[in-house]
């Protein structure tokens, strides 16, 4: 006979509401003995391998349940079960392992100072007692029940349910015996209305090939780097006082295969070095290669802030393209955009069922011009997943550097909107923003020496390249907007009204000290129909080409770093 308080609870498993399976399943004492249950759905037997123990079905139940002495039973014990289908299974219990992600990992998760995150959370390879497996581990303090999904359970929520870390609304779950290649996603039941959400992996570093968005463990990288020399000197360079001319590419339309089919990273690595190369180009700077979920766009709708895009390859594909350009002395810089995030249901909005990642207030977490949603800069927890991010493309694939998208919608409140909400001040800044851009650039100039965090901020912000102990944002370069909209307003007059607008030209010689400036003329000069940097010259052909010609001659001679798409 059941008790009833084991009977509810299993009940509540089977509904996949627990929220702690852990009590429920796996080995208990039991009197002077052990009890070892099981939730197998389907399965019409069950063993201990260890010893061909036999578990009982619970009536009426998918329960399974062995009493004994347990003196001879391992800790880890193995489950053999047979199907409806007649398959036979065997593997390790995952209710048998005690909690693997440490205290002090949580300790510092909770204060917002973890910087790689993305070592305990997300999936990450794990052996306990010579038991392989993937260690799952996700951030969801407003579930009811996270469960794992996967090919290994058929996709069933009730298989696989995870352990809430208390304190910390992290949930984690060790499967032994499954490897790396496997598909997965996480479903969340959120505590308070029900509602169940399946979702792609915050912290994934690979996914499926559109229109599919489910997660893909990644092996451990065997890439053997080949660039230790480039890397010792970037350490040390004097990039200030060093030429900068960089290259904005956009891997997906830059070159095509020949019948319009996308190119590996190893392609593309091989043809861009040679073109920059013979161009004399010193820097590439990539736009978004995290993974994005629609081809058409520039990538800046970003779902997988770990994750290289599938659409070119694996993460180890990418790590190639790193290393040859760094072989041809080319430094690689990647668009990286903490400002915003898509609505997509399957990533970020709304990810426990709640506004865990983005405000709940639109007014404070919507971006209506973009249609997506703004960060909570103020959580830690949401700190910790950016600057991991951060310090992992740095990190894992030998970034030069990255380029901070639309930090000047981070910085005001009221950026592009009519109704927003003040500060504790009454002022329109943004200040948890301008304390995690402290916090980025503080972080990624300790942990990554030599790489360059690059603002694009289109305001006249103060001292945002001056260091943070003097009350600057501490980023090294900042875009200088107001000179490439002030020439291109120049070089668009007839050349015999240019005369009327010198001023044009030289204010910005005023300001051209007061930051560390790129001039760009980036992808964004050549969209919305403004047409190619070619049609924006006037005169007829020939006029059009010699005036170009004279904007990057004026461009290169004029103080900042360089940058052309």
């Amino acid at each position: 006979m059941i008790e009833a308080k084991l009977n509810d609870e299993m009940i509540r498993i089977a509904e996949a509401r627990h929220h702690d399976p852990f009590s429920v399943l796996g080995r208990h004492p039991c009197g002077e003995g052990v009890v070892v249950r099981a939730y197998i759905p389907h399965a019409t037997e069950v063993f201990i391998a260890e010893g061909n123990l036999p578990l009982e079905r619970i009536p009426d139940s998918d329960f399974f349940e062995w009493r004994g002495s347990g003196k001879n039973l391992p800790e880890h014990y193995r489950l053999i079960w047979r199907d409806t289908w007649h398959h036979d299974h065997i593997a390790h219990d995952p209710y048998s392992y005690l909690p693997q992600i440490t205290d002090f990992d949580l300790h510092l998760f909770g204060e917002g100072r973890h910087s790689h995150a993305y070592n305990f959370l997300g999936a990450n390879e794990h052996e306990i007692d010579g038991v392989a497996g993937i260690l799952f581990a996700i951030w969801a303090p407003n579930a009811e029940r996270v469960s794992v999904l996967g090919d290994f359970n058929h996709w069933d929520g009730r298989r696989h349910a995870m352990r809430v870390r208390p304190g910390s609304g992290v949930w984690e779950l060790f499967i032994p015996d499954i490897t790396p290649g496997i598909f997965y996603r996480f479903e969340i039941r959120n505590r308070n209305s029900g509602e169940v959400l399946t979702k792609s992996d915050p912290y994934g570093r690979r996914f499926e090939m559109r229109p599919g968005n489910a997660s893909i463990v990644a092996p451990r990288s065997t890439y053997v780097w080949q660039d230790t020399t480039w890397m010792e000197r970037r350490a040390a360079a004097d990039w200030q006082h060093a030429p900068m001319s960089t290259y904005e590419v956009h891997l997906g339309s830059w070159q095509r295969g020949y019948e319009g089919e996308f190119l590996n990273y190893r392609e593309l690595a091989r043809q861009l070095v040679e073109y920059v190369t013979r161009m004399g180009f010193t820097h590439i700077e990539l736009l978004p290669v995290t993974e994005h979920p629609f081809d058409q766009s520039w990538g800046y709708q970003v779902t997988g802030y770990f994750a290289p895009t599938s659409r070119f390859g694996t993460p180890d594909d990418f790590r190639y393209f790193v290393d040859l350009c760094h072989q041809n002395d080319i430094g690689v810089l990647l668009d990286w955009v903490p400002a915003h995030f898509p609505k997509d249901a399957h990533a970020l909005a709304r990810f426990d069922g709640t506004a865990l990642y983005e405000h709940e207030d639109p007014r404070k977490g919507e971006h209506l011009d973009w249609s997506t949603l703004i960060f909570n800069f103020g959580r830690n927890e949401v700190k910790n997943f950016l600057i991991s991010s951060a310090i992992y493309w740095l990190d894992e694939f030998h970034i030069d550097g990255l380029r901070v998208d639309a930090v000047a919608s981070m910085l005001y409140l009221d950026y592009s909107r009519t109704e927003w909400v003040p500060n504790q001040y009454g002022g329109r800044e943004n200040i948890e923003a301008i304390e995690f851009l402290r916090q980025l650039n503080a972080t990624t100039h300790t942990e990554a020496p030599g790489t360059l965090i690059i603002a694009e901020e289109s305001t006249s912000w103060p001292q945002v390249t001056r260091p943070t102990y003097i009350g600057g944002l501490g980023f090294d370069i900042k875009w200088n907007m107001g000179w490439m909209n002030d020439t291109l307003r120049y070089m668009g007059q007839e050349p015999i009204y240019r005369q009327y607008h010198h001023d044009l030209l030289t204010f910005s010689m005023l300001y051209a000290f007061s930051e560390n400036f790129m001039l760009p003329f980036s992808h964004d000069e050549v969209v919305h129909g403004k047409g190619s940097m070619l049609n924006r010259m006037p005169g007829d052909e020939w006029q059009r080409f010699a005036n170009l010609r004279l904007l990057y001659l004026y461009m290169f001679t004029h103080p900042g770093k360089k940058l052309l798409f």
